[in-house]
């Protein structure tokens, strides 16, 4: 009866390692079934595919045994963290984020014989070409979108490669979409989170005064500015960036407040674009009436934000507080309200009177742009991440932006001349 039981039990558990492998094996399929079958398909040779710019230039073609890239190397460079490669060195790159659009991959059937596949990106190639050569081989992202339907127009990460050339030593971080993958010290271009905090949450703010005089102290510690501003209103606060303004700003809502606003406009956490999840950025709560609360509502501290949630961000703004979430593929039918139309007005108006009063028209010239900088501290001697985020205020050309140049010193003299090149570009080509 002994040996009965023992065999039972033995079989009994057998069967439940057997479902369990089942489940596992399901699940596994589910989850990586297009890769096993894209794998198995390109090893036979007869995934055929065409990926192609917004007007139809070439990225990159599977067929015949065959893999190419495009023609032309300054596309090739430009393009190469957007495309990514065949050996999948780029993570987010399209050809393998968009396998399962590539190959036609059923979950039932998997991937069945078929005519070439054509994959057209909203990018074009040619403002991703224009925004490398602005970049002039310093580090930096650069991503342009349309506020209106979501289309991703332009988006380059440098340093890069030519994938049908690549260099004996590969520049650190080439494989990294810098746009979408990575988060920075914001600076600056954090103020519009404070702006958007403060216009909630304190009733008198257009009424008040706000004093610079290139410094304050918080518990004895010393929180400067880059300037001796005087006396502003929130509008020149802003334009001039005053440290001493927004710092004392976010003293008053507090840690809580500007937290909940971080995450709220979607700067702390990551996002979908399409089927590539984007990295998430950080706000440490600071002590209450601590000098590092100060910075940290100045976009200083341990802040970091990735420019792909700076897009979405100022997206929002510019399309009266709903953002239309970004894609790669196509018009988006996704989106949600970020903030209040009458904030999101409000910051619009501000972002505006910044170019106007201070970084002057004539630097952007026949574009109704409205935009912040940011000058972000990096410490340990480095020079500053040089930030610049906005939109047109443009019905025929409804684009928002976001550059960030690493160790670019000022916003406005490295990010924003590449702002405007490639809004120029974008424009009136």
């Amino acid at each position: 009866m002994r040996k009965v039981s023992l065999r039972s039990s033995f079989a009994l558990i057998m069967a439940l390692l057997v479902i369990l492998g089942l489940c596992i094996y399901i699940i596994r399929y589910i989850n990586h079934g297009e890769e096993w079958a894209l794998y198995f398909d390109q090893a036979t040779s007869s995934c055929t595919y065409t990926l192609t710019d917004r007007n139809g230039v070439v990225l990159a073609k599977m067929g015949n045994g065959e893999k190419t890239y495009a023609e032309d190397a300054d596309v090739r460079t430009a393009c190469y963290q957007l495309v990514g490669d065949y050996g999948g060195n780029v993570g987010t790159g399209a050809l393998s984020s968009f396998t399962k659009e590539l190959s036609g991959y059923n979950l039932i059937t998997g991937i069945e014989a078929q005519d070439d596949v054509d994959l057209s990106l909203t990018v074009d190639s040619k403002l991703n070409v224009k925004a490398y050569e602005a970049l002039n081989g310093r580090n930096g992202a650069v991503i342009v979108s349309n506020y209106k339907t979501g289309e991703i127009l332009c988006m380059v990460s440098s340093a890069s490669i030519d994938p049908n050339n690549p260099p004996t030593e590969i520049p650190d971080g080439a494989y990294i979409n810098r746009c979408i993958s990575s988060a920075f010290t914001p600076g600056s271009v954090f103020k519009l989170v404070t702006l958007t905090a403060a216009i909630e949450n304190i009733d008198n703010l257009y009424q008040r005064s706000f004093t610079c005089n290139g410094s304050f102290e918080v518990n004895g510690l010393t929180v400067t500015c880059t300037g001796t501003h005087g006396t502003q209103t929130i509008e020149q606060a802003l334009a001039n960036s005053c440290n001493c303004a927004f710092g004392q700003l976010a003293l008053e809502l507090g840690a809580d407040t500007i937290a909940e606003y971080a995450a709220k406009l979607g700067l702390t956490s990551s996002h979908q674009l399409d089927s590539i999840t984007t990295a998430a950025g950080n706000f440490d709560k600071a002590e209450a009436n601590s000098a590092s609360l100060a910075w940290s509502g100045i976009g200083q501290y341990n802040d970091l934000v990735c420019p792909y949630s700076m897009l979405r961000l100022v997206s929002a703004v510019a399309n009266g507080g709903t953002v239309v979430e970004p894609s790669l593929l196509g018009v988006s039918d996704t989106e949600s309200e970020m903030l209040k139309g009458s904030t999101a007005a409000k910051i619009a108006s501000m972002m505006s009177y910044n170019v106007t009063y201070h970084y002057g028209e004539s630097t952007f010239p026949g574009l109704k742009i409205c935009a912040k900088t940011g000058t972000a501290e990096v410490g340990d001697g480095q020079a500053s991440h040089g930030w610049f985020v906005g939109f047109l205020d443009d019905d025929k050309h409804p684009y928002a932006f976001a550059v960030i140049v690493e160790h670019g010193g000022s916003g406005l003299g490295s990010a924003g001349a590449i702002a405007n090149a490639v809004l120029q570009a974008a424009v009136n080509d």
